[in-house]
């Protein structure tokens, strides 16, 4: 199955040992949403946001792959899944079950993702943005 990362799991090392079947297709942008961190956990999230992106990986992922992302993101109470189409195929990804007002990430995690974004090639200036926004 199709996955789509945006948060800690950019990062290939990471990904690899959570989820050892793990495929890195491409980066990809998701339209219409943005990029905020949030909860007690301080993790990323992503909310719908007209004429807004969100950088991201696509990555191949087997059925067990599947279930450890489950474990790890604690599906179905902090984060639940949400499915698009990116060409006619289906993708999944997680998205925070509570809209918790933005909390600024601890440097541990966004380093995480920071080295996340130069091992996807994305755009940092579009994270730096979502750690700015307040509202």
């Amino acid at each position: 199955m199709l996955y789509f990362a945006y948060g800690s799991n950019l990062h290939h090392f990471q990904m690899k040992r959570r989820c050892k079947d793990s495929i890195f297709l491409k980066k990809i942008n998701l339209k219409d949403f943005r990029l905020t961190f949030r909860s007690k956990y301080r993790a990323a999230d992503i909310e719908p946001k007209k004429n807004s992106i969100v950088p991201g990986a696509l990555f191949e992922i087997s059925k067990s792959d599947e279930k450890k992302l489950d474990v790890y993101e604690d599906f179905p109470i902090l984060y639940k899944k949400y499915y698009f189409y990116y060409y006619g195929k289906k993708v999944m990804t997680y998205t925070m079950v509570k809209k918790t007002p933005f909390k600024f990430p601890t440097e541990r995690y966004l380093n995480v993702v920071k080295k996340g974004y130069k091992n996807c090639k994305l755009d940092q200036s579009l994270l730096t943005k979502a750690l700015k926004l307040k509202d």
